[in-house]
């Protein structure tokens, strides 16, 4: 598959990419992107929630009605799950939501979101561009001159590069990653996906070696 190269200015060079097939031409495995985006969630849980259970709670352990004969249900002290403030019954803990996904499964899932992309003409190849120093106006201009300026994107550098993620920061709809930390929910979460040429370079180093 090949695509023009744009410069900053949105205007196409007489420079071409050519997107390997066996990344961004296989046949899209929707599993198995449900479990990289499922793991990246996961992985975004704090899990740090806990409820007091019946031994935590402060209070008296002082028996308060008899065992049997009032009528309502038997309870102990004043900590017991059945009256109000007291502790709760297999409430949440500590936990870690993480679970494992093996190595192949991982690189499938980002060979089948970027061949989704593909399938969808929604990639993007651009020369690969620095900014002197952070400016936002200078970014808001760069989409709008690729005419991506309203769409949810995805800005994949070959390294990463202050000045170019600190323009971007403030906008909303755009974000910032290297290469090599390029994972499927970013891919998914994203409208249109914009490659610097460089980029192509590393991510075909990254998942042809996987």
């Amino acid at each position: 598959m090949e695509l023009n190269v744009y410069n900053i200015k949105g205007e196409v060079t007489d420079k071409k990419v050519t997107l390997d097939d066996s990344i961004y031409g296989i046949e899209p495995n929707e599993h198995v992107m449900w479990l990289a985006v499922k793991q990246y969630l996961a992985n975004q849980r704090r899990g740090t929630h806990k409820a007091k259970e019946r031994s935590e709670v402060s209070g008296s352990t002082r028996k308060l009605i008899r065992q049997k004969g009032s009528g309502g249900a038997r309870r102990g002290d004043i900590n017991s799950p059945v009256l109000v403030g007291g502790g709760r019954v297999f409430g949440p803990r500590p936990r870690d939501y993480g679970f494992k996904l093996n190595k192949k499964e991982k690189t499938l899932a980002r060979k089948s979101a970027l061949s989704l992309k593909a399938m969808y003409n929604a990639i993007v190849v651009v020369e690969d561009f620095n900014f002197d120093e952070p400016k936002t106006k200078q970014f808001v201009e760069l989409t709008k001159n690729l005419q991506l300026a309203d769409k949810k994107l995805l800005f994949v550098l070959p390294s990463q590069n202050k000045n170019v993620y600190l323009s971007a920061r403030n906008l909303s709809n755009v974000n910032i990653i290297s290469a090599s930390d390029i994972n499927t929910y970013k891919i998914m979460d994203c409208v249109s996906l914009v490659l610097t040429e460089s980029a192509v370079a590393v991510i075909n180093n990254l998942l042809l070696k996987a």
